[in-house]
C-alpha cells in the first residue's frame, strides 16, 4: 500500500486542483494507518476576511454618508448663572476631526485660555448683564453654531430685620418688616419671618425685572408672652435651578422683643 502525497499543478483545468501522486510506503505494516471513511475536505477560508469587508463597500455604495458621524458643535455649559461682574470659563468644541474654522461670539469681553484644532477655551469677563454666547466652527464648508445663555443674579447680601415697637405690652400689636437691597431677579426671591424656628409668614416675589430691586416682607401682629422667649428673624431665599444655577440662603441678625403687662398666676389667686 501506498501512502499519497498532495501536490499542486500550475498546468491543470483549474488553477488550485489538487492532484494526488503515487510516493513510495515506507512505514512498516504494523504502522500504516487505515484510509479514513470520511474523504477529506479543503481548509474553509475566514468568512471574516471574505465577506466582512465586501459588506461595508456594499453600505457605503448603498447609504453613501451613513458611516460618517454628523457634524456637530457642542457649548459648555450651555445655562449658567453668575453673579454680577464675576467671571465665567466656556469651552467651545467640534465632532470634525479638522475643523476649517471655529470661534466664540459675545458682546462682553472674552480672552483665549487654550485651543486645539477641535476645542477653544474662553475666560467671559466682568459679567453684568444676562447674555447668549455663540460658539461655532466651519467643517468642509459647512457651518454649526451652538447657543449659551448666562443669567445675571445679584445675591441676598444684606438682611435687615426689624420689629416696630421693641417692647410691647401683651395684646397690642406690633410689625415685623425684613427688607433685602438690591436683589435680583426679584420673581426667584422668598422672604421668611420666623420666630425661633417657627414660620410666622413668607412671601415670593413675582415681576421678571433683572434690575437690583429692594424687596420688603411685613407682618402685623398681636404680642403673646411667648414672643418674649424666642428671637425673630428673617430668611431670605433666591432660588435659581429654572436658570440652571441653585439656591442662595442668607439669614438676618436675630431680634429680641421685649414684652411686658399680663396677670401672673400669684395676681390670679
Amino acid at each position: 500500500m501506498r501512502g499519497n502525497a498532495i501536490i499542486n499543478s500550475k498546468n491543470a483545468g483549474n488553477t488550485g486542483l489538487q492532484l494526488l501522486a503515487a510516493t513510495p510506503d515506507l512505514h512498516p505494516p504494523s504502522l500504516r494507518r487505515r484510509p479514513s471513511a470520511v474523504p477529506q475536505r479543503p481548509p474553509k477560508m475566514s468568512s471574516f476576511s471574505c465577506w466582512v469587508l465586501p459588506a461595508a463597500l456594499l453600505t457605503l455604495l448603498c447609504c453613501p454618508g451613513s458611516a460618517e458621524k454628523a457634524f456637530e458643535v457642542y457649548i459648555w455649559p450651555e445655562q449658567v448663572v453668575v453673579e454680577s461682574s464675576r467671571s465665567l470659563e466656556v469651552n467651545c468644541s467640534t465632532n470634525c476631526a479638522q475643523p476649517e474654522s471655529g470661534g466664540l461670539e459675545t458682546s462682553l469681553t472674552k480672552t483665549l485660555l487654550a485651543s486645539q484644532a477641535r476645542w477653544c477655551q474662553f475666560l467671559i469677563s466682568d459679567i453684568s448683564q444676562d447674555t447668549v454666547l455663540l460658539c461655532h466652527f466651519t467643517c468642509l464648508g459647512e457651518q454649526q453654531s451652538k447657543n449659551a445663555t448666562i443669567s445675571v443674579y445679584h445675591p441676598p447680601k444684606q438682611v435687615i430685620l426689624k420689629l416696630q415697637p421693641t417692647s410691647v405690652t401683651i395684646g397690642n400689636p406690633f410689625t415685623i418688616e425684613c427688607s433685602v437691597p438690591g436683589v435680583a431677579p426679584l420673581e426667584s426671591l422668598t422672604l421668611t419671618l420666623l420666630r425661633g424656628r417657627e414660620t410666622l409668614y413668607n412671601q415670593t416675589f413675582e415681576g421678571a425685572t433683572v434690575v437690583p430691586q429692594e424687596a420688603v416682607a411685613t407682618l402685623n401682629v398681636t404680642a403673646h408672652r411667648e414672643d418674649g422667649h424666642h428671637n425673630f428673624s428673617c430668611q431670605a431665599e433666591l432660588d435659581l435651578r429654572s436658570r440652571g444655577g441653585g439656591i442662595v440662603r442668607s439669614i438676618s441678625e436675630p431680634q429680641v422683643l421685649e414684652v411686658y403687662g399680663g396677670e401672673t398666676e400669684a395676681q390670679r389667686g
